[in-house]
């Protein structure tokens, strides 16, 4: 299952939907969940380091949006989206947590991460083609460690600020908290990134500062 295949189950997943505004609703949502999918994506691999459960993770939040949110105004879709991923990845550490306590009693260590590329594939912020981009892999590397490896609110902000472009007032309803705590985890996640992978930065290359 790809992610379209996700948007495609949306779309069905509901009562069947007559009359012209509403239909026109369907069209507007589809086009917005058609529009944030791929980057959406990329979110959720960050967060979890899994395509598998990514994809699942993101269509998960694509049904829960038209189940619960889809009467809401266009301008509230993407806040919304954003913060049913974001629980869902939170989910899914708690469940991981429980799981890896379980397999320390059968002496195994839960590590169920695949070699897929998260970071590498997000959008980069200097426009490189992915040609370009492959000369990068290394540093992108260190890039993926570092954002995963962030506390979890410093990553969502990092994430929604840096990768989806929501602005300060999305990003606080996404995050579920105020605007003055997402300057806060933001500015912390810049600085930690930027003291750890310094030496490894592409010229050119660096988060972002400041707020919208």
């Amino acid at each position: 299952m790809d992610v379209s295949t996700a948007v495609f189950a949306v779309s069905y997943s509901g009562t069947p939907i007559t009359g012209t505004r509403a239909l026109q609703k369907e069209r507007q949502l589809n086009q917005f969940l058609a529009e944030v999918e791929r980057r959406a994506l990329r979110i959720a691999e960050i967060g979890v380091r899994n395509r598998a459960d990514a994809l699942d993770l993101v269509q998960d939040a694509m049904i829960k949006l038209v189940h619960n949110y889809s009467e809401r105004g266009q301008e509230e879709w993407a806040p919304l989206f954003y913060r049913i991923l974001q629980n869902g990845v939170r989910d899914w550490h708690r469940r991981q947590a429980v799981r890896n306590r379980v397999m320390v009693w059968f002496g195994r260590k839960g590590s169920d991460y695949n070699d897929y590329d998260a970071v590498a594939a997000a959008p980069d912020p200097i426009g490189r083609t992915p040609d370009e981009e492959l000369s990068n892999s290394e540093a992108m590397q260190h890039l993926e460690a570092a954002v995963h490896d962030l506390p979890r609110r410093q990553r969502e902000a990092f994430m929604l600020r840096t990768f989806e472009g929501l602005d300060v007032a999305g990003t606080a309803v996404a995050m579920g908290c105020s605007q003055g705590s997402v300057k806060t985890h933001y500015s912390r996640a810049v600085h930690s990134l930027r003291e750890q992978l310094e030496e490894h930065r592409p010229e050119g290359y660096g988060p972002g500062e400041g707020s919208r």
